[in-house]
Formats: structure tokens, sequence, C-alpha cells
């Protein structure tokens, strides 16, 4: 969203984000619901950055009211549109900028051809994965004792080896993944809650299901996945609920969480390619940057740089506009999808 908006109050853009949230939700409800939105589209709205050093900053809006600290595919998305829309001057090979995401200040570089940025490394906060949340054991529903590991990439993340419950990430059992993620999610946040040491951020709020890493061809780790996100607010008595949505991109922060696991077991080093392919075979690249921490004294976490690239299309430019007698002004969900 580019224009349109009132201005959002707040010191920080984590503050903008929490206004938003409490207080602004109807644009999101707008603008992503029925009629003129779909189960799992996501939005962006474009705002006057609070750091000096950004060009612009970002709240991003999700179904189910979530919205993310930081979201790689919706940073690749953002850039690509502050280049291409002349929002940010773009420049021939190598475009570099900062943008302000609610978690902090995003470095990009872009490579950019005949006025196309035809590649989007994005350079993101820090992710970790603590000894504590690692092989945790949860009791699902239907499932039994599932083990998992929670880690943060810009949100916290259940990352759960999707074979060790009996799924394969295969379009075609997408309800099946749905189901079983939300429910292995709540269950974790219920059962094994953690907290951001410096954000007031709590989790874990999404879940990813992975298969085993192998080494392609050329040597680079690689590995399939797919995102489970919320949209609706699971009741264990009542099952009609347990149900969710799959996110279509190899997502940029459930990539950041896998290589901070992956790091964490030592099975991913510093400054070694990660491919990530999503559910539909579009892929991601990550690296591991540097070590770093996160957080002071008893809460300082052992965390990781990681860098994501991909690629983004922008596919329609539009206004969208809201009927004074529009009975629905903030759309509408319907359980069939």
């Amino acid at each position: 969203i580019v224009g349109g908006m009132p201005a959002v109050p707040g010191r920080t853009m984590y503050d903008k984000r929490n206004h938003m949230m409490r207080h602004m939700d109807h644009f999101r409800k707008l603008l992503l619901l029925e009629p003129r939105g779909y189960p799992c589209q996501n939005a962006n709205f474009i705002l006057p950055p609070v750091h000096p050093d950004a060009a612009f900053g970002y709240v991003i809006a999700e179904q189910n009211a979530v919205y993310p600290a930081m979201s790689g595919h919706n940073t690749i998305c953002v850039a690509t549109a502050l280049l291409e829309t002349g929002m940010v001057p773009m420049q021939e090979p190598i475009t570099e900028f900062t943008i302000e995401a609610p978690a902090g200040l995003i470095g990009i570089s872009a490579r950019c051809e005949g006025g196309k940025a035809v590649e989007v490394t994005l350079k993101t906060t820090p992710a970790f994965c603590r000894p504590r949340d690692m092989d945790v054991v949860v009791d699902v529903p239907e499932l039994g004792k599932v083990k998992l590991d929670i880690a943060y990439g810009g949100m916290h993340y259940a990352i759960v080896d999707a074979a060790s419950v009996g799924l394969t990430i295969d379009p075609k059992r997408g309800r099946e993944l749905c189901r079983f993620g939300e429910m292995i999610k709540v269950a974790a946040r219920e059962q094994h809650p953690v907290q951001h040491p410096e954000l007031d951020y709590p989790g874990c709020d999404i879940l990813v299901f992975r298969e085993a890493a192998r080494r392609l061809d050329d040597g680079r780790l690689f590995a399939r996945n797919t995102v489970i996100m919320s949209n609706n607010d699971l009741d264990w008595s009542r099952p009609e609920t347990w149900t969710a949505m799959i996110d279509r991109s190899p997502c940029g922060t459930g990539t950041c969480a896998v290589m901070a696991s992956l790091h964490a077991r030592g099975e991913l080093a510093l400054g070694e390619d990660f491919v990530h392919e999503s559910i539909v075979g579009s892929r991601f690249v990550g690296r591991l940057l540097e070590e770093t921490s996160v957080g002071e004294g008893q809460e300082r976490v052992a965390a990781v740089v990681p860098t994501i690239t991909g690629r983004a299309w922008i596919t329609q430019h539009c206004t969208v506009v809201v009927d004074p007698t529009d009975p629905f002004p903030e759309g509408y969900t319907v359980g069939d999808i």
C-alpha cells in the first residue's frame, strides 16, 4: 500500500505495528478478506521511516490479525515495488538501500536490469535457536508426541520433520498439512511458550514442515519446506477450527529460522548457501553471514545474521475503494476456503 493511509502514530516502526494491530485492523480486513482479498494474501503498508538511515518504513499484515515483526518474502516484495515504481531510485547493476521493518533495519541489495529488480538480497535481523528450544516434545491430539525445534527468524517457528508425522510436502496433501500443522503449532505454544529476549513478541506463532536436507550436485545444501499460517483461532473442543493455510513462497523468515536450527546442530556453516524450496517449487537462497547475540545478561542468546535472496513480480497496479453503501466495508470470511 503506497498511498492513501492516514498517519500512524509511534516512536518506532514496532510501535506503529502495535498501533495498527490494535487500532487500525480494519485496513487489513478491507484488503485481505473477501471480496477484495483472498486466503493467504498479505499486505504491506509503506510508511515514512523513523530511522534516519531508512528510505521507507513498512508494517506487515497477514490473515487472522497476524502482524509479523519481519517477513522475508514480504520484504522482497516491498523492495521490488519501491524500486520498480521509482519510489527508490534504481541504479543498475546494483541498488543498495535500507528499509525499516518493525523488527529493525533491513539492508537491501538488488540486482537490477532493464528497469527490473531481477534479484533481491536482504540482510535481516538476527535469527536464533536456543538449546532449550531444541528437540521439544509436545502432545498433540490425534498425533501423539511430536518432536520439534522452535527457532526465531523474524517470527517464532515450530520446525517439524514432515516425515515424522507421516506427511510429505505435496500440494495434494495441503489440507492435512494445514490441519496437523496448526494443531502442532498451538500445542507447542501452549506447552512450550517462548519470548523474544528484546521484543515483547511471544510464540510460537507459525510452523514450518521441512524435509531432510541433502546436497545438490553443485554441493549446496538443499531442502523442501512449507509454512503453515493461522487463518482462525483454534479451539480444541471444535475440530472444525483445526485448520490453517499454506504459504506459497519458500518463506524468508522461515528459511532464517531453519538455518538457525541447522547451524545450532552443526549442519550449516557460516558463508554456506542454503537453497530452500517451497511447496510450489519456487526457491530462496539463504546464507549465514556471521554469529552475534541478542539480548543481555541471563536473556542473552547466541544468534546468527542471515541473508535471503529471491525475486518478486508486480502483478497489478490498482486503487482499492469502499463505497459508502457497501454492506461489507471490512470484507467477510466463509469457511469453504
